[in-house]
């Protein structure tokens, strides 16, 4: 086989993305036949020893592609030492190919729920995540009292932040009674049942993106929850539970599946998402806020 740079060989071999693996090279995680391996080097995949953590990287494994349901307190990142559980640590091996790992495709922060996909096809990973393909992620967010009308408006308009102006992929709306009951059945534990669901589409993944813009408006998110990446849905989904993406499902995220499939009445009005109703408002009550995470939100 032709020499290829380290990055691109891991990438290959379902290591990682290529931007995932070159941070794995830079950390002195990668050696080749015995030796620290650096970023740019040129190996040949079919006679280098190549590992990864002590782990010999196998060429050609089985693709595997995997939905899981990310409790709230689990790190999804693959190592960390202060971590009691990591995401890979709720994978049935069943859903692993033999001789390799998987990967997150992006990350939730640790007090985010919901939708996490792994793989261990470096390439189709990279396409999920990179911006310019426009793979939209929609999170169910769990508020205290209704938002107003003006809220509202403003998180539509944009917020500013640090990166530059946070955008909403879509006009925010009130969640269905249907989403709600669905989701509420997914969740361990499950939500207050005073907490008011609404439904935000995110294109750009800047960290703690939602929380960011919410807390700018003086609405705290209490449960954050990923319902959907491009056109896979978590669905009834449980909290902890995984299941292997379906082959239409991970065509869809490489074909112009960056929008979900059309539903009659999943749009609804910028009115609508920040009308109060009596029976609501009745109903709101502050939830206590959770604790503030060092892990990034996409």
């Amino acid at each position: 086989m032709p020499e290829e740079r380290i990055q691109k060989v891991l990438a290959a071999a379902g290591v990682a993305s290529r931007r995932a693996a070159e941070a794995l090279v830079a950390d002195g995680r990668v050696r080749v036949d015995g030796k620290v391996a650096t970023i740019g080097l040129k190996v040949d995949p079919a006679v280098a020893a190549i590992e990864v953590d002590g782990r010999a990287v196998g060429i050609g494994a089985a693709r595997a592609y995997v939905a899981l349901h990310k409790p709230a307190g689990v790190t999804s990142t693959t190592r960390d030492r202060h971590a009691v559980t990591t995401v890979l640590d709720l994978i049935p091996t069943a859903l692993v190919p033999d001789g390799t790992r998987l990967y997150p495709v992006g990350r939730l922060d640790q007090d985010s729920e919901g939708l996490l996909l792994l793989t261990n096809d470096g390439a189709w990973a990279d396409h999920v995540l990179h911006p310019r393909f426009g793979v939209e992620r929609e999170y169910a967010v769990g508020v205290a009292v209704p938002l107003t009308s003006e809220q509202v408006h403003t998180l539509n308009a944009g917020i500013r932040l640090d990166e530059g102006l946070a955008r909403l992929a879509g006009p925010l709306r009130l969640a269905s009674r249907a989403e709600t009951t669905q989701l509420a059945g997914t969740l361990d534990p499950p939500p207050h049942p005073d907490l008011v669901w609404y439904r935000a589409t995110l294109a750009q993944g800047w960290p703690r993106q939602l929380r960011r813009m919410f807390a700018a408006v003086g609405a705290p998110i209490h449960r954050l929850v990923r319902v959907r990446i491009g056109r896979v849905e978590l669905g009834a989904l449980r909290s902890g539970r995984a299941r292997a993406l379906r082959a239409p499902e991970v065509a869809g995220l490489t074909s112009g599946g960056g929008e979900a499939v059309p539903r009659q009445g999943r749009r609804c009005s910028r009115r609508n998402a920040g009308r109060q109703t009596s029976a609501t408002r009745d109903h709101a009550a502050t939830s206590p806020g959770r604790r503030e995470s060092r892990h990034r939100e996409t």
